[in-house]
């Protein structure tokens, strides 16, 4: 039935290459990733091969890549991925030897896949369960880990019309879960080779405040003041809330930071700012820079370094289909404000659990709670501590998957 439902999925996949320019992408990159292969394969060489669906799963694994080439220099790294949003931003990607597409998982594919590579270890990060290569890898005695999964109820290997399916999680050498709850329902599957370490993205998020880019402009836009706001990954609907509250506040700088950078978005933000003075980081000088009040950044990697200039953060997504990256902002110590949609988000329950974070539904119980923030900043009351304390609390899971790997206690 899973093989079926692939040939399914490949002709579907095929069909709309023709008309959508991101799936036609992916399917010339997945078509051509045996040919990349083996133009570009050291035979003489041991690979550990890494698998992350798309950009966020690649940044969860990350840490652990990194250490592996620091440490273990004696293994080359074979990174694939799955989506054009992963591969299309991290295809140069340095820390790998290899990066291309995850050909479909057929019986085929998987074997000329797994033939060409002969890697001696494999790693899939978070939800990538992929039956064939499991199966494969299993029956050639290569270690197979499951890094920062996670698991609910809701999913299908806990349903009836899904055991069979489940059998693929026992392919695993070992799962590395994120909480307990995922080690209980693996369990119920007779799955016990399942260690708790956490997240690695609290390492990475770590790593990123670590390499963080020196930015003059934003330094000299943030330069006369203390109150400064920065809403990193918003949408329209988190902009409509905290763009009116802060026009009001007009004591309080921003930086805005849109997930989406078209001239229409920019336009909406720009209608909403009707009286700020308002820059472009992309057209900003020091002299233009200075004298504006709101800074909209028009441009991608720049983010994650951009929060430790705020005194409050807002992460965007949670009126859609989920919020974004709240750990980027956290690890700076600031308070992190996000909508509702955060129940699938791990990290979001433990920032509001510990007071780091503040869900809101609309715009009055922004105003409510940004009042409270402001009045507590002015007490002198350092909120932002205990978003901090919270990142650093949780950070290590990535040395306790190298230690578990790497000194034969999980093979």
């Amino acid at each position: 039935m899973y093989n079926f439902i692939m040939n399914l999925y490949s002709l579907g996949v095929r069909t709309a290459a023709l008309f959508n320019d991101k799936v036609r992408k992916m399917w010339q990159g997945e078509q051509a990733a045996i040919s990349v292969l083996q133009e570009k394969v050291d035979p003489n060489a041991s690979y550990i091969w890494f698998h992350a669906a798309s950009l966020g799963e690649f940044e969860q694994g990350r840490p652990l890549i990194e250490h592996i080439r620091h440490e273990f220099p004696q293994y080359k790294i074979l990174l694939t991925f799955f989506s054009p949003s992963g591969y299309e931003v991290r295809k140069n990607y340095e820390g790998a030897d290899i990066v291309c597409y995850l050909p479909l998982d057929t019986v085929s594919n998987a074997r000329r896949f797994l033939r060409t590579i002969r890697p001696v270890m494999a790693f899939f990060i978070k939800y990538e369960f992929w039956y064939n290569y499991m199966h494969i890898l299993r029956h050639r005695g290569v270690p197979v880990y499951s890094v920062s999964s996670i698991f609910r109820p809701d999913q299908v290997f806990f349903k009836w019309y899904g055991r069979k399916y489940a059998n693929v999680l026992k392919c695993f050498t070992r799962l590395f879960v994120q909480n307990e709850e995922s080690k209980r329902l693996l369990a119920t599957l007779g799955i016990n080779d399942v260690e708790v370490v956490g997240d690695t993205r609290f390492d990475r998020v770590l790593e990123i405040k670590e390499a963080a880019k020196q930015l003059p402009l934003v330094e000299k836009f943030t330069a006369q003041t203390e109150h400064v706001f920065v809403a990193g990954s918003s949408w329209l609907p988190d902009e409509e809330i905290f763009i009116p509250y802060l026009n009001e506040h007009k004591d309080w700088k921003m930086i805005i930071a849109p997930h989406v950078i078209g001239e229409d978005h920019l336009s909406q933000i720009m209608h909403l700012l009707e009286g700020r003075h308002v820059v472009r980081y992309t057209q900003a000088t020091e002299e233009t820079v200075g004298e504006a009040d709101v800074l909209i950044i028009d441009c991608f990697g720049l983010l994650s370094s951009i929060y430790r200039y705020g005194q409050v953060a807002y992460v965007g997504g949670g009126f859609g289909v989920g919020i974004h990256n709240t750990l980027e902002a956290a690890v700076w110590g600031v308070p992190v404000f996000f909508g509702p949609n955060n129940q699938k988000f791990r990290e979001a329950q433990g920032l509001k659990a510990c007071s780091g974070g503040l869900e809101i539904s609309g715009a009055e119980e922004f105003k409510v709670k940004m009042d409270a923030v402001i009045a507590a900043i002015s007490h002198g009351k350092d909120m932002g501590k205990h978003a901090y304390h919270y990142v650093l609390s949780h950070a290590g899971a990535s040395e306790k998957v190298i230690e578990a790997c790497f000194n034969n206690k999980a093979q």
